[in-house]
């Protein structure tokens, strides 16, 4: 199309505007990631809790999915890498000798957390924040 017989000039000046086919497409759709998400699941007496409080130390107040609220502390391997706040998801080991004891050995990441939920793992955890 010319200048004349549209009346307009066009926005990149004297040239015509080309619209290419792939941005159109590629603008209307939405991208779809569907990687499996592999999530670590509880073994043998490991269980799923939320943190409920932070007790001071090392140590926590643990809802688990078993409906005990416990309390755990982070083993000092694992110190410097959980930093934990109330409402992190979080996999517990009781202790063998003391079932209201355990010790934290994993916290979720969000993408796991969402898939937890997706599973039903976590539904009987309520959020009372």
């Amino acid at each position: 199309m010319d200048k004349q017989e549209t009346g307009q000039d066009s926005a990149y000046g004297d040239f015509e505007e080309i619209e290419d086919e792939t941005k159109k497409t590629n603008a209307n759709e939405q991208p779809q990631q569907n990687f499996p998400v592999r999530v670590r699941l509880p073994r043998d007496r490991q269980l799923i809790g939320i943190v409920l409080e932070r007790l001071g130390g090392k140590r926590m107040s643990i809802k688990a999915t078993d409906g005990k609220i416990r309390n755990c502390r982070v083993p000092g391997r694992f110190s410097r890498k959980f930093w934990l706040r109330p409402g992190h998801f979080v996999m517990i080991e009781p202790w063998p000798d003391d079932d209201d004891k355990g010790d934290i050995v994993y916290q979720y990441r969000p993408n796991e957390i969402t898939q937890l939920k997706k599973k039903g793992l976590v539904n009987n955890l309520d959020r009372v924040f």
